[in-house]
């Protein structure tokens, strides 16, 4: 196993034990007075609290907010940005999953804007609206390899009003530093493990379809989807493995890297399923991923055919890569259908609409129409 330094651009600290360097990184990018933002579930865990205790020995304080369920919403954001101002901290500590990660990030964008989080949605040159310097600093620790959220900048936040998920964008939300210490996912379980990895695969999937020109980023996609292909069966299979952990984590990373490339139809409905059932994001995009890739088959001939060679998988070409991503999940306990999650196709004209309207699709390698997404979706409801 390897401890390595790395930036791309994120300040990226890679090792087993790595975590403990915490409160010395917030004090490298003079942060005083963080606040450490995690989900409902880890704040009561060990490793949270011990963050807390290292943090508040060396830096003197460190808040704390625990609220962010599942799938964040702008009600998690305003609690969280309270709570932030309420205790005049000087910057964010992500720490959790990619929920976790997200809800944190646009925590820190709020910290010194005066406009609504919404006008910040990634249309246009929103982007500009921010003022950059009321921004705080980040520092991610990822618990789950799947979203890579500790190296983007972006944030997926629940509009729980319009019910729709909004994607907020700002270069300055880039964590400044990310730690990927392997030893905070040995306690997640084998289902999530699964369903997080495939959403890692997803991403890097996604990015290598897409038509935007970023040769960088097909390159790292296709370096992701190797190690996904070796590491994950071992993580899944033995959750103990860190060395198996840690090279799913640097995959993850390299997906969400990878996706400045832009995603695609996955992710456009299953952020759209997301908002509308409050599904786990992962695993929606595991059970969509083959569907997907079927209706985009007939833009996909070269690229299947090199990533079929550069996986070394038994044949080649489209078949391969779908093939191996059907064995893949039910190796790893993937369900096939979006039935199997209690989803059916009642909602399948809106559902359409939705992922038509949903920026991911416009870098999908064919741009649909809402029919043709309404129809995808049923597929994956039936498993035709």
């Amino acid at each position: 196993m390897h401890s390595n330094d790395w930036n791309y651009p994120t300040s990226m600290r890679v090792g087993a034990g790595r975590a403990s360097e915490l409160a010395q990184a917030c004090q490298s990018i003079g942060i005083r007075r963080p606040l450490l933002v995690t989900d409902r579930f880890l704040g009561t865990t060990d490793m949270i609290q011990s963050a807390l205790a290292d943090c508040r020995a060396t830096l003197g304080d460190c808040g704390f907010f625990d609220q962010v369920k599942g799938n964040p919403t702008g009600r998690n954001v305003a609690e969280g940005l309270a709570v932030y101002q309420a205790g005049a901290y000087d910057g964010v500590i992500a720490f959790g999953g990619g929920s976790a990660l997200d809800a944190a990030k646009a925590i820190a964008l709020m910290s010194g804007q005066n406009r609504p989080l919404w006008d910040f949605e990634d249309i246009g040159q929103n982007h500009l609206r921010a003022d950059p310097t009321g921004i705080a600093p980040i520092i991610a620790l990822p618990t789950t390899a799947g979203t890579g959220s500790e190296v983007g900048r972006a944030s997926v936040i629940t509009d729980e009003q319009a019910r729709v998920k909004r994607t907020i964008l700002h270069s300055r939300m880039m964590p400044r530093i990310a730690i990927l210490d392997p030893h905070l996912t040995l306690d997640l379980p084998k289902h999530l493990t699964a369903a997080t990895g495939i959403d890692a695969l997803t991403h890097c999937m996604e990015a290598y379809c897409s038509p935007v020109y970023h040769p960088m980023a097909e390159a790292v996609a296709v370096k992701g989807m190797q190690l996904i292909k070796q590491f994950l069966p071992l993580a899944v299979a033995d959750g103990s493995d860190l060395h198996a952990r840690q090279e799913m984590l640097v995959a993850s990373s390299l997906g969400a890297v990878a996706f400045q490339r832009g995603l695609g139809g996955v992710h456009a409905i299953a952020q759209t399923l997301g908002a509308l059932y409050d599904q786990h994001h992962g695993l929606l995009n595991a059970i969509l991923l083959p569907y997907v890739l079927q209706a985009n088959q007939t833009a996909l001939g070269p690229q299947m055919q090199a990533l079929s060679i550069a996986l070394g998988l038994p044949g080649s070409g489209f078949n391969a890569v779908l093939d191996w991503i059907l064995a893949l999940r039910e190796q790893l306990g993937i369900p096939h259908t979006l039935s199997a999650l209690g989803i059916d196709d009642h909602d399948a004209e809106l559902v359409g609409r939705m992922a038509f309207a949903d920026g991911c699709s416009h870098t999908n390698p064919i741009r649909h129409s809402a029919q043709t997404y309404a129809g995808i979706f049923c597929r994956a409801v039936a498993g035709d």
